[in-house]
């Protein structure tokens, strides 16, 4: 059985220091060499490029649950009020949907496309309430369809290497769900439980995967990122972050052998600060295995 104590020299190294407020949505675009991340309370998409240490900010007027790429080379945001086009040279946006405009107290929240270009996205009340949000699926020929009822905080979501599995976080549940999942319909079904994280160990968020198909789980308050293998619910590995509340995480450069990792310094107060000054960073591990390429959103047919 794995043992935490083995861990205590695994820690994350700072990147960047942005002291952002809600660090989030971690992904690395393949294409470009670049980190894609947002801080959502700041309305930021960040670009950031490891090989010349410059991260590009972009405001974009609404809270940002997530960003991905898109085939055609810009990318799609996942705003408070909506799906949107997002243009990354001159920061122009087009809405191209709003499915929760009759609750004005929801906001996007994170999101991935999956294997064949479908943009997954979930939606958290800024109000606290429980069971108000859902998990949409953004398809390109750009009909929306709810594919989660009754969420609380829809966070992390991947896809196996055989495309038959989407895991899925509803992050006050303390889970990880396994569905199963069509790749040529994009329908999923079947929920069952792949992991159940201890309360002590924090809160699951954001979410990624690597080559060996085990789940890498930001763990908001855990100042952690646990790695899990989803075929057995066993911890496996588990890499320290300098920060308490731990927000997502991807693998990226040109090997896709680094863990970024995404802070946040809300729900930090003086003594956390003190503790980790560096609060609200970007980090990265090298953890001794490799991510899997992002999906891209399919708006090229």
């Amino acid at each position: 059985m794995f043992s935490c104590s083995e861990t205590k020299t695994k820690q994350a190294e700072l990147v960047l220091d942005t002291q952002s407020t809600l660090g989030e949505g971690a992904i690395w675009n393949y294409k470009t060499g670049e980190l894609m991340w947002v801080d959502i309370k700041k309305e930021i998409l960040n670009i950031y490029n490891p090989a010349t240490g410059y991260n590009k900010e972009m405001f974009t007027g609404q809270m940002i649950g997530t960003v991905v790429p898109t085939e055609s080379g810009n990318a799609l945001v996942a705003l408070q009020n909506g799906i949107y086009h997002f243009d990354i040279e001159t920061g122009a946006k087009k809405l191209l949907v709003d499915p929760e405009a009759d609750l004005p107290d929801n906001r996007f929240n994170d999101g991935k496309c999956d294997p064949s270009g479908r943009f997954w996205a979930g939606t958290i009340s800024t109000k606290g309430g429980r069971g108000v949000a859902a998990l949409y699926r953004f398809d390109p020929d750009t009909t929306i369809h709810k594919m989660v009822d009754e969420v609380s905080i829809s966070n992390g979501i991947v896809w196996s290497a055989d495309k038959t599995k989407m895991y899925y976080i509803d992050t006050p549940t303390q889970k990880v769900m396994a569905y199963d999942y069509d790749d040529a319909t994009g329908e999923i079904s079947n929920p069952e439980v792949a992991v159940n994280v201890p309360r002590e160990m924090g809160s699951p968020d954001g979410m990624t995967i690597d080559e060996n198909d085990n789940l890498w789980v930001a763990l908001w308050g855990g100042s952690a990122v646990g790695c899990w293998n989803p075929a057995t619910g066993e911890l496996i590995d588990k890499i320290e972050v300098p920060a308490k509340n731990i927000t997502s995480c991807a693998f990226g450069d040109e090997d896709m052998g680094t863990l970024y990792i995404t802070s946040a310094r809300e729900a930090t107060n003086k003594e956390d600060l003190e503790k980790w000054p560096h609060a609200g960073g970007v980090f990265k591990y090298r953890p001794g295995v490799k991510g899997v390429q992002a999906f891209y959103f399919n708006d090229v047919n």
